[in-house]
């Protein structure tokens, strides 16, 4: 499936008194990578939500294998599973320095109708542009 490197430089306000990245700012680096991604396909979250569609994230899951520091330059890999439905669902690497694997990890996300409040099934649009990209 279509996957997308982000680049990210660790600020200090990210980090503890240690210097070392506090493990909440994970889930916001899987976040900037989805956004990108989306982004790098040509879909605007923002435009996304203007027209109704929200995609608040269901499921969450992260494995730490080493620290990342303040000022490191880390790379989001993020790389859809699989087709989305009523759900989108992605895989992340979180890399640092010379491609070591700092953590992994996985959301999932709904596709919802900001006027009802329901889940919905993918935009058509977001279907074609993740089928032109498949070709």
């Amino acid at each position: 499936m279509i996957s997308y490197k982000t680049g990210i430089r660790v600020r200090y306000g990210e980090t503890d008194q240690m210097g070392i990245v506090y493990h909440a700012n994970y889930v916001k680096y899987l976040e900037v990578g989805r956004i990108e991604w989306l982004r790098n396909l040509g879909v605007s979250y923002k435009e996304m939500e203007e027209n109704g569609i929200i995609l608040p994230v269901v499921s969450v899951q992260l494995n730490f294998k080493k620290s990342a520091t303040y000022d490191d330059v880390i790379q989001v890999i993020t790389k859809l599973r699989q087709m989305p439905t009523v759900k989108i669902e992605f895989d992340y690497e979180i890399r640092g320095e010379n491609d070591m694997l700092l953590a992994d990890g996985y959301t999932k996300l709904a596709f919802i109708n900001a006027s009802t409040n329901r889940p919905m099934r993918c935009p058509k649009f977001l279907l074609d542009k993740l089928n032109s990209q498949s070709l």
